[in-house]
């Protein structure tokens, strides 16, 4: 089967992402130039800043976005009818770790928490990602429900990911994050009683 050109364009980001982070892993990210990076991932020069303006972008690799279909379906009361439960199939494709195995995961989160510049640009896309999902929730569940919940809500879930992709990423059995993720999620309800 012939992969088609967004199939291919994905491999090649990725292949590109994957190539910066160990460049930045080995040397730093100031340790290595673009140059360094074609190189290392097997594409010209034009066609890395065809896919990355900058080394920065290219260790974060492309910032995921909300499938519009999953959102459609959140903001008319579904999957589950929980607002909670709908949050967390709506944002765990994100994560992607079926296309990204656990080192590539650590090795991503570690090179991230060493270099405070890519650190700021995480939290610029989660600021973005977060602002998106405030909108879902109030187009969702209706003005009535305040502002203030639902980044309280983003707040949650940001942490209860976190928590999961830590478990995440030293489980012995290797079990998917949305294991982890509902395991969080479980412990936080019984924490504050819901």
């Amino acid at each position: 089967m012939i992969k088609s050109a967004t199939d291919r364009r994905v491999l090649t980001a990725d292949r590109i992402m994957l190539c910066a982070q160990t460049l930045t892993d080995e040397a730093g990210l100031d340790g290595f130039t673009m140059d360094d990076l074609a190189t290392a991932a097997e594409v010209s020069r034009r066609t890395l800043f065809n896919y990355f303006p900058s080394k920065i972008d290219a260790v974060l690799g492309v910032f995921p976005i909300l499938d519009p279909d999953d959102v459609d379906t959140f903001c008319s009361g579904g999957p589950d009818r929980d607002l909670v439960q709908d949050l967390r199939t709506l944002v765990l494709p994100l994560l992607r770790t079926d296309a990204l195995d656990r080192d590539v995961l650590a090795r991503g989160r570690r090179i991230m928490l060493a270099n405070p510049r890519l650190v700021a640009r995480v939290h610029e896309g989660y600021v973005d990602l977060s602002a998106q999902i405030v909108q879902h929730i109030i187009t969702r569940e209706g003005p009535a429900f305040a502002a203030q919940r639902a980044r309280v809500a983003v707040g949650v879930l940001a942490a209860l990911f976190d928590a999961a992709l830590d478990e995440y990423l030293v489980d012995p059995d290797e079990r998917p994050i949305a294991f982890h993720f509902d395991e969080s999620l479980r412990t936080a309800r019984s924490l504050l009683g819901a």
